[in-house]
């Protein structure tokens, strides 16, 4: 048929940058094609069918279409008349820029918020020791501004966060 070879050309070009660019956040390559083969779908599709459009094996596709649930970049839906699950994209790309990256950020704030605090709470009890010397309470002292000043970035980043979950961000950066 005439025209296939650069259809499926122009739409591999956008699968391999897509799975790039998704590798550069911590998801695998083979998980950014699924996705972006699901995109170009016209239909929602069963693992069966990734599976044979992708090469991969049913226990790595269900894997994958697992992971991309977890990022809400696929959703399982139901069709009348098919037993077999089908999973489909989210196709709004500022949707999904949204998912993808607030559950990122708020894993990251969740984690560095935690971490931070047990240290502010530690150093404190530091500097109460009447065994500890001055010059230790000093650097304590001085870690403690710096943990704070971190502290105050963290609970930026979660307002930003919200603007993005909230969708009030596009009041500052309109989507068009």
């Amino acid at each position: 048929m005439q025209g296939v070879d650069k259809l499926e050309k122009a739409r591999e070009r956008v699968i391999d940058a897509i799975a790039q660019n998704m590798n550069l956040y911590g998801v695998t390559p083979s998980v950014g094609r699924l996705w972006g083969l699901m995109y170009f779908h016209e239909e929602p599709m069963t693992l069966d069918e990734m599976k044979q459009e992708l090469g991969m094996s049913k226990t790595s596709m269900s894997t994958s279409v697992r992971n991309l649930m977890e990022l809400k970049m696929v959703d399982k839906v139901w069709k009348k008349g098919i037993r077999k699950d089908l999973y489909e994209v989210e196709e709004d790309w500022y949707q999904t820029f949204i998912d993808f990256f607030t559950i990122k950020w708020r894993n990251g704030i969740s984690m560095n918020v935690s971490a931070i605090q047990k240290s502010l709470a530690e150093l404190k009890e530091l500097l109460k020791d009447d065994q500890v010397s001055d010059e230790i309470k000093v650097e304590a002292e001085s870690d403690i501004v710096k943990l704070n000043n971190a502290l105050e970035y963290y609970f930026w980043l979660n307002r930003l966060v919200d603007s993005f979950e909230s969708h009030e961000i596009f009041t500052f950066v309109p989507k068009k």
